[in-house]
């Protein structure tokens, strides 16, 4: 071989391993994909407009024992209670995701998708919000739903609701909930203003409930302690709302609250490696560190200094490079690992946490110091970006955690109406057991794709058993795909950038 071919089969070489690598993945895809499995968990009276169409109208009585109208809002994973606390914090992370990254989001048009999924959820929160301080916390029961696997059209288990009030608290619901709506007020203040100053009336009124009337929702709410126990308690939600009330309303009262409440309710306190539906810190600390950029803010820098501390350790942790047992677990293959059960969506929500901390330190032009050394936002968002591309399919098993996405994704979802025959096509009534001795049991694949959820995912050795009784893998919630929605909106601006005309 002369030294010209050599030299090119080289280069060719290098090419087809760097390839190998560094997959291009559609991001456009990923995110159309995400938006459209909030359609997917929809309950109530679907609209015209339904696009996931093996779905039909469901929980159609819901509230009806008590004299409520409690129909609408979201299934949160395979199951058909309507939990209170997961739903309220899918809404505030879509609304963040249009927040930050709502440019990126109209630039593929689907800004009005995003707008649905989050305006699904608010409708229902302002339904559920019947007077000031009452605010329905859920609809059904898990214990009763899962003695069933049933399509949502065919539900015959309890729809009883829970609620909680002044004799009855739940701060850390009244919390989130009002985060999420104080959130989606800035989305739609442009577009829907009288529709914005509705969700902000109910997101003062909430916040101000759950101050005044302090518990936490798990001891008032007794059914919801297997499922969705607040084991944080109700501080970090307390400190979260008031935040996003000051990012809606600019009011001095709800920032001072930050600050004054910093250290007796954990928020400079408590240094946490994981964001969730239970634990609000991290994503508290990171947006009271942003604060340090404006100068109206420098009279509470000692205390905003010290959000910054716990939010940068958050992110070290992630990065493996905190002082040894306070990292975050990686797998071999570099997925960030907190724990068995449904690990996706801590890996889902510290991506979000850290691509928005990227963004903020290279506007500011600053680098974060670990213990383990120097952090550029370079570094930072590379990581976050391996995270998002594992799940779409780089990882040892090239498998998709994205449901839909790409040639080879899981197939047997462990979701009640993804797994059985479409209502649409077969208005038969299948009963509770009937569902899970036909149905539940089958070795198939699921007849109806669950596009855009997002699955449990793989162990700590990046192994996956895609089984529908493996719910710790196969089960996907509404919190595991809403953190990415702009970030695949993001990721795809920057691999296509606008053309800018040049004359």
């Amino acid at each position: 071989m002369n030294s010209f071919l050599h030299h090119c089969f080289v280069l060719l070489s290098l090419s087809t391993i760097f390839t190998s690598f560094a997959r291009a993945f559609d991001y456009v895809d990923a995110l159309q994909k995400s938006l459209l499995y909030f359609e997917a968990q929809r309950s109530g009276r679907l609209p015209y407009n339904q696009r996931v169409t093996w779905r039909d109208h469901s929980g159609l009585t819901d509230g009806l024992e008590q004299g409520v109208d409690l129909v609408g809002g979201y299934y949160d994973a395979g199951d058909h209670v309507k939990f209170g606390l997961p739903m309220a914090f899918t809404v505030t992370m879509l609304s963040w995701s249009v927040i930050e990254y709502g440019e990126e989001i109209s630039y593929v048009g689907e800004m009005e998708h995003a707008f649905e999924a989050i305006k699904w959820g608010t409708d229902y929160f302002i339904k559920a919000h019947t007077s000031p301080n009452v605010l329905w916390a859920e609809v059904g029961d898990g214990d009763t739903d899962h003695y069933c696997w049933q399509r949502p059209e065919d539900m015959t288990t309890s729809r009883r609701a829970f609620k909680i009030d002044e004799n009855n608290p739940g701060s850390d619901l009244a919390g989130e909930t009002a985060a999420a709506m104080a959130a989606a007020s800035i989305v739609f203040r442009k577009n829907n203003p009288h529709y914005s100053h509705l969700l902000l009336h109910h997101a003062q009124q909430l916040f101000e409930f759950g101050e005044k009337y302090r518990g936490k929702y798990d001891k008032s709410v007794g059914v919801v302690k297997n499922y969705y126990a607040s084991v944080s308690g109700y501080e970090d939600e307390l400190l979260w709302a008031a935040l996003w009330l000051y990012k809606a309303t600019d009011k001095e009262e709800y920032l001072e609250y930050v600050i004054n409440k910093a250290n007796s309710f954990g928020g400079i306190g408590w240094a946490i490696t994981e964001f969730s539906w239970d634990v609000k810190f991290a994503g508290l600390q990171i947006i009271a560190s942003k604060l340090l950029q404006e100068e109206k803010h420098r009279k509470h820098s000692h205390i905003l200094e010290q959000y910054r501390s716990k939010a940068e350790h958050y992110i070290c942790s992630c990065l493996n490079k905190n002082n040894g047992s306070t990292n975050v677990k990686h797998t071999p293959a570099g997925l960030l690992y907190v724990r068995q059960w449904n690990n996706m969506q801590y890996v889902s929500t510290a991506t979000f946490l850290l691509t928005f901390y990227s963004d903020y330190l290279k506007k500011s032009n600053q680098k974060i110091s670990c213990h383990e050394g120097i952090v550029d936002h370079e570094e930072l968002f590379n990581f976050a970006k391996s995270q998002v591309d594992y799940i779409l399919g780089s990882n040892p098993r090239n498998m998709s955690y994205l449901v839909g996405f790409g040639p080879n994704y899981p197939k047997r979802v462990h979701h009640r109406g993804a797994s059985i025959v479409s209502y649409r096509e077969n208005k038969g009534f299948i009963g509770c057991t009937q569902g899970y001795d036909y149905w539940y049991s089958k070795n198939g694949p699921n007849p109806n794709v669950l596009i855009g959820a997002i699955v449990g995912g793989p162990d700590n050795q990046d192994d996956f058993d895609d089984d529908r009784a493996n719910y710790v893998q196969t089960e996907a919630c509404t919190y595991n795909t809403a953190p990415l929605v702009g970030i695949f909106a993001k990721l795809n601006f920057l691999n296509n950038p606008p053309l800018i005309a040049s004359f």
